[in-house]
């Protein structure tokens, strides 16, 4: 029996090409939408008064000394880095920032009703939909109405209702009704 073999060029162009590839997958996953209510770590490269953590209020902003008030909710946190570094030039030469994601506590949903733990559910990726999360909450008790589960979703000041078919999820059906969800969703299951 012969087993596959790469040679030693084979083998080194393989490894090479995931090298290259690799940082093109980190780039990917890198971009996170700030919230309200996250908490960031803000720090400038040789100054030790610059270097914080912040919250992103309910407004979108956050609040850094010698760069003042800065919106930030819906930006990455390059585009900070940059926005900081332009509103610190006049005071320093060459200045460096450096953004970081604390604790993501604005990108959450709020499950309530007849589940077995309802509460704040965090979304851990873009895609998380209302099945995911009805499971991180240990799924619906045995009084609930699975067929009339809702989503709530607030945006851009208009108010909208989702339904969710979960007895027929489960079944395999109605999957167009599991909706991916939003920071600041609210799942009602009664």
């Amino acid at each position: 029996m012969k087993f596959f073999s790469l040679s030693g060029w084979a083998s080194f162009l393989l490894v090479l090409g995931s090298l290259f590839a690799f940082p093109t997958w980190a780039q990917a996953e890198d971009h996170y939408t700030l919230r309200p209510a996250d908490r960031l770590q803000v720090s400038v490269w040789r100054e030790d008064a610059l270097q914080r953590e912040v919250r992103v209020l309910p407004d979108g902003s956050i609040t850094v000394p010698l760069v003042g008030r800065l919106v930030v909710a819906g930006l990455g946190t390059e585009d900070v880095e940059k926005l900081i570094v332009e509103r610190l030039k006049p005071y320093m030469p060459d200045p460096i920032a450096t953004v970081t994601v604390v604790s993501a506590d604005g990108n959450v949903v709020y499950v309530i009703g007849k589940v077995l733990k309802p509460g704040v559910v965090p979304l851990t990726t873009d895609s998380t939909t209302v099945l995911q999360a009805l499971s991180q909450v240990g799924g619906l008790d045995r009084f609930a109405d699975g067929n009339a589960v809702r989503v709530l979703r607030s945006q851009g000041g208009k108010s909208s209702i989702l339904t969710v078919r979960y007895n027929d999820l489960v079944k395999g059906e109605s999957l167009q009704t599991n909706v991916p969800l939003q920071a600041g969703d609210t799942v009602l299951v009664p």
